[in-house]
């Protein structure tokens, strides 16, 4: 038979004394009680689109242990609220992506009621400090971007692999510089200087006609940007 099928969370000194036994009891009931670890994004109901917040599945990274010092993984943690920078109507939207690695705190009451209704409630059950009501913080040991907004001393640097779409109804570039005006203001005059049109005398194919026969000079040029 084998006497060591399981063993105790106890060692030899545990129950030497009161003050030894109380101790590990103590111990044993603090053990019950989740409050932050990190954990990896395993599913995340949104994928950068414009919607409210969403969820998140997520992996416990710090094993369990047994008395052996055997590991015992912990289970996924499903649907936990993640954090998202916004005021009101304002936000910045980049949701958590799948093998993230961030730490989710636990609430000390059962916060199911309001994740569902988003309103004041009373606890659901009478659980304290569970794994069940977790809230996902995200961003911790991860690796390096490829898309970023970079604040460096007095510069602001702006990175993207894709487009950099901006709608709004205006769009103003103040005090944008000489080199972006310029960048614009010459683009313009050497495609106006270069345009054509079409014209018909009579039947037959249209005609381009010459381009312009006087260029632009830097008079034309405006000192202040507006695009709108």
């Amino acid at each position: 038979m084998n006497e060591e099928a399981y063993k105790s969370l106890q060692d030899p000194e545990s129950g030497l004394t009161e003050y030894n036994a109380l101790t590990f009891i103590i111990r044993q009931l603090l053990s019950e009680l989740s409050t932050c670890t990190l954990v990896q994004v395993k599913k995340v109901t949104n994928t950068g689109g414009v919607a409210a917040v969403g969820f998140v599945d997520v992996q416990p990274l710090i094993n369990q242990q047994d008395g052996f010092g055997n590991a015992v993984s912990h289970e996924v943690l499903y649907n936990l609220p993640y954090l998202r920078m916004q005021g009101g109507v304002n936000a910045i939207i980049i949701d958590p992506a799948v093998d993230d690695i961030g730490f989710a705190v636990f609430a000390d009451k059962d916060i199911s009621v309001v994740k569902t209704t988003k309103k004041k409630a009373n606890p659901e059950s009478a659980r304290r400090f569970s794994m069940a009501d977790g809230l996902y913080i995200g961003g911790v040991l991860n690796g390096v971007p490829t898309n970023y907004v970079q604040f460096s001393g007095n510069d602001i640097n702006i990175k993207a692999t894709g487009n950099v779409n901006i709608t709004s109804p205006h769009i103003n570039l103040q005090d944008a510089g000489t080199a972006l005006k310029q960048l614009v203001n010459d683009t313009f005059l050497t495609l106006f200087d270069a345009h054509t049109h079409l014209y018909s005398p009579g039947p037959g194919t249209p005609t381009p006609t010459a381009a312009p026969g006087t260029a632009s000079t830097s008079a034309n040029k405006t000192a202040i940007l507006k695009a709108e």
